[in-house]
């Protein structure tokens, strides 16, 4: 959210990137359709949150959009949102045409190859934390709701025993708490300019460059 703020008061996209927000959408579309009795039945709490996640998302990267101040960027999300569309379109057939009694597996797994994209698309930026030994690349608050994120579905696929909801999202508590103990080293033991990087941190950060810079 203080991410699109940014984006909405500059009226300018800068070089924030929409990747991990159109990677979110294409997951919660899976998760959607897993979640759906004709997949998997008593799964209602997956359709329903999934279906809040992407009504957000889509918010967001219409506010991207609006805002981006390169016809290039407009055309780059509107491409990738129609492949997506057409992989929707295509998991969702071969799921209903190809498959009965496995429909539950073969959606799950797709799901689960998503859901881990989306958890590691933030690792990227683990090599410049590395590098720099600075935190002002670290996206901490989306640290923080991936790891969250991961422990409370991982609990959640623990009741029911759902072995997918269990895979990918024990993957992201991990990738969580390996990003948060990255994030932690380099602030105490770091360069110096990562505490005050740190400081900054009141938006995610989605491009390659120091928060604030454009």
């Amino acid at each position: 959210r203080p991410t699109f703020f940014r984006i909405y008061k500059n009226k300018a996209v800068e070089e924030f990137q929409p990747y991990p927000y159109l990677c979110t959408v294409l997951n919660c579309i899976f998760w959607m359709f897993y979640g759906l009795p004709i997949v998997k039945k008593d799964n209602i709490l997956v359709l329903t949150i999934n279906s809040v996640g992407l009504v957000i998302e889509l918010l967001y990267l219409t506010v991207y959009v609006v805002y981006a101040n390169d016809r290039k960027k407009r055309l780059r999300v509107a491409h990738i949102l129609l492949a997506e569309a057409a992989l929707t379109v295509a998991v969702v057939l071969i799921a209903m045409l190809c498959f009965d009694k496995q429909r539950s597996l073969f959606v799950g797994i797709i799901a689960d190859v998503f859901n881990i994209i989306m958890y590691a698309a933030p690792l990227g930026i683990w090599k410049k934390v590395i590098t720099t030994k600075s935190v002002e690349y670290m996206p901490f608050w989306l640290s923080v709701a991936g790891l969250s994120n991961g422990i409370c579905w991982t609990i959640y696929g623990l009741i029911p025993f759902d072995l997918f909801l269990l895979v990918s999202n024990g993957l992201g508590a991990i990738f969580g708490v390996i990003q948060l103990g990255l994030y932690c080293y380099f602030y105490f033991y770091g360069e110096k300019n990562s505490k005050e990087g740190a400081k900054k941190q009141s938006e995610v950060q989605l491009s390659n460059h120091p928060t604030g810079a454009a």
